[in-house]
């Protein structure tokens, strides 16, 4: 797509026409952003008009969440429609990340690639006879797994890389730029940029059915953002622990790309036809925002680092305003775009979410489906704490399952469980275990059942190079703050 499409739209040259069925769907996907991080969810401190203004045109859930805590294995949920024990996409990279000596138990060997066996979300939908475009960060597989190997007819600025290489144009880093974004102007913001393309991919395809994936790498780090938006900020005291200027920016600018978007859509009068979800892949990065009254960020089975936001606006058959306490998560997406789409699963395609679309539409008849299903997370793996930050960022193999209101979690390095109401308890710190032993039991076979199910790998087996001395030492340190 060219990279010509200016920050005003008026550079857009076209007539304007009403599209046919199916609607045009299109999806922005937020790298990181916390379930508090805009203002329609709650933030006194980050300005978000214009996704706040989508969220009054919308159905908003409150308790929709991420596959995962970090970005690869959301993002292969999402596209795949399953739970990651199918994909053996569990984390970012390697599972042994942090000391080896602190490593109590050998984790799974992780996949760092989505297979090509797999028939993804853009598949199905192209299928169905949609145009698929893709903008952004894909963090599934470099050079034969790219999104045109996985069922997009177009992307841009997407492979391997789990964050950009720079925010700012030429985005290159150790002399390595993005795909597709070799050309610019300098200075030019990525997040703008990203949205530049998303907008012209729309205008080629305004006539014909499109999924347009703009997939944001912002808000990850680098925080990284234009200095006139930080210094905006930088005056302002903090808000309910959110402070960061910086931060605060990034968020802004991601915000100032939905207004364009939806403005482009109602200029090429296509707005009443395209579907707009808005949603973030794990909970927000805790050395600079907060999800409070949610505990834990980004990397942890806590609510801070799963729960997102989640915004569907569908023209004609949504409630403006509605807000939905129902819990969601990323493989339900799969069917319901399916059957927002009136498109059926491929043939044999075995899908782990469920349809919320007739929720979307305001039947609230699959309300108590969906709050009584079972919701599973699988994280064998470990992840470092933040290098910079003290504090417990550190996050060891663990596995949770939430059904109702309740939510348990599994911790295998010491076989710790941890049950919690959610409905009482957002912020989870009463630990219901040894209280409400039946709910403990029927939580804990519901998610060994589970992990025999879908085959989880189980961390179970001991590391040699462990070092309880040391390990003894850091968790005293840890547990001060």
């Amino acid at each position: 797509m060219a990279a010509s499409w200016a920050v005003g739209l008026g550079v857009i040259s076209c007539t304007p026409s009403v599209p046919s069925s199916p609607p045009n769907i299109l999806f922005v996907y937020v790298d990181d952003l916390g379930w508090r991080d805009t203002g329609v969810y709650g933030s006194g401190f980050y300005e978000t008009p214009n996704i706040d203004r989508l969220a009054a045109e919308s159905v908003r859930f409150t308790t929709a969440y991420a596959n995962a805590p970090n970005c690869a294995p959301s993002r292969a949920a999402l596209m795949s429609g399953t739970y990651a024990p199918r994909t053996g996409v569990y984390t970012v990279g390697s599972a042994a990340r942090g000391e080896s000596v602190l490593r109590r138990l050998i984790p799974v060997e992780n996949e760092t690639t989505l297979s090509l066996d797999v028939i993804t979300l853009a598949e199905a939908l192209r299928g169905a006879g949609y145009t698929t475009g893709h903008a952004g960060k894909w963090h599934m597989g470099g050079v034969g797994h790219l999104p045109t190997d996985q069922g997009f007819d177009w992307a841009v600025a997407g492979d391997a890389t789990g964050q950009p290489r720079a925010y700012f144009y030429p985005y290159r880093r150790n002399g390595v730029g993005i795909p597709g974004l070799e050309s610019g102007t300098e200075g030019e913001y990525l997040p703008d940029r990203l949205t530049d393309e998303a907008i012209g991919f729309m205008t080629e395809n305004r006539d014909r059915p499109f999924f347009m994936y703009l997939s944001h790498y912002s808000v990850h780090t680098p925080i990284s953002a234009k200095p006139e938006l930080i210094g905006k900020y930088e005056s302002r005291s903090e808000v309910g622990d959110q402070g960061n200027p910086a931060y605060a920016a990034m968020i802004e600018s991601v915000d100032e790309g939905v207004g364009r978007l939806l403005d482009a859509l109602e200029y090429l009068d296509i707005a009443d036809h395209t579907v707009v979800v808005f949603y973030s892949d794990n909970g927000g990065f805790g050395p600079v925002t907060s999800m409070a009254p949610l505990r834990g960020s980004k990397g942890m089975l806590y609510e801070g680092g799963i729960r997102v936001p989640l915004i569907v606006r569908w023209p004609g058959h949504s409630a403006p305003g509605t807000t939905y306490d129902v819990p969601v998560i990323g493989t339900d997406l799969y069917p319901t775009l399916l059957d927002i789409a009136g498109a059926k699963p491929p043939p044999g395609k075995l899908l782990d979410g469920v349809s919320f679309a007739a929720l979307v539409e305001g039947d609230e008849g699959t309300t108590e489906m969906l709050r009584d299903r079972p919701l599973f997370w699988h994280f064998p793996a470990y992840l470092e704490r933040y290098a910079t930050m003290p504090g417990p960022w550190r996050t060891t193999p663990a596995s949770a399952v939430r059904r109702g209101h309740y939510k348990l979690i599994h911790f295998f390095e010491d076989d710790r469980w941890e049950l919690y109401d959610l409905s009482t308890d957002v912020s989870e710190s009463v630990n219901l275990v040894d209280r409400e032993p039946e709910t403990f039991a029927e939580l804990q076979a519901l998610l060994r059942g589970w992990w025999e199910d879908v085959g989880a790998f189980l961390p179970t087996q001991s590391n040699p190079e462990f070092d309880a001395e040391l390990r003894a030492i850091v968790d005293a340190a840890e547990s001060v703050w």
